[in-house]
């Protein structure tokens, strides 16, 4: 994601979106990706969060994972390992194969952008994403009346895949890992809310059912629909 001043509307697809006037016309949603990175707490399972800054215009300080737009870059990127096949088929869903790659590279790119943290190898400063650790959540669109609107890919990863300092950004302050007991008394979207209840049920699945499990969309006003149900 590029970085910009804190006062424009960012395009971080782990949250909220921009405000502002409803569209004549339905606006095509970007492409995104957005990456849920946890670990186990003191407190129980913690996920990595940031605070959108204060000083934005829509939705300050409300809690969103690292995330954003697709990069036409993040499909050159040199990979320093590939997705797992369970993890590509659920991305090829709703993405040609290309894409389904840009998405992840994304979702890491975004990682090191925002929270400083690296899943890969930094070569000349550039980033060598690792898509072996990732696996797949769901997939949101938002509504079709929106000024700005995503079809955002959630991933997952485990922290222990990561290096690197949590350092904030232009667009997050407040990096850190919250214990999921914590968030809920967070400003929080109600779409982040649904996504943290997603991936709660992910986690209480064993490796092998996360792999056969029915996937689900969230698209429009919330509503969560079956896979080719919408």
């Amino acid at each position: 994601m590029t970085r910009h001043s804190p006062t424009r509307a960012d395009d971080n697809p782990g949250g909220a979106d921009a405000g502002g006037r409803k569209p004549r016309r339905a606006v095509r949603p970007k492409d995104a990706a957005s990456l849920i990175l946890w670990r186990d707490g003191p407190k129980g399972i913690e996920v990595l969060m940031g605070r959108r800054h204060r000083d934005m215009r829509f939705m300050p300080g409300v809690l969103v994972f690292p995330g954003g737009r697709v990069d036409l870059a993040d499909y050159r990127a040199r990979l320093a390992s590939d997705l797992p096949a369970t993890t590509r088929r659920m991305l090829e869903i709703s993405a040609r194969p290309s894409l389904a790659t840009a998405l992840a590279v994304c979702a890491l790119r975004e990682l090191e952008e925002e929270a400083g943290l690296v899943l890969g190898q930094m070569v000349a400063g550039r980033l060598h994403p690792a898509l072996a650790p990732l696996h797949y959540l769901t997939r949101a669109i938002t509504p079709a009346d929106r000024p700005m609107r995503f079809h955002a890919r959630f991933l997952i990863a485990e922290a222990r895949h990561a290096t690197g300092d949590i350092r904030g950004s232009g667009e997050l302050e407040e990096v850190r890992f919250f214990a999921l007991t914590e968030i809920p008394a967070q400003p929080l979207a109600k779409i982040t809310a649904m996504i943290l209840e997603e991936f709660v049920a992910w986690m209480a699945l064993s490796p092998q059912a996360r792999g056969r499990r029915k996937l689900f969309s969230i698209q429009g006003r919330d509503n969560r629909l079956p896979e080719g149900a919408g």
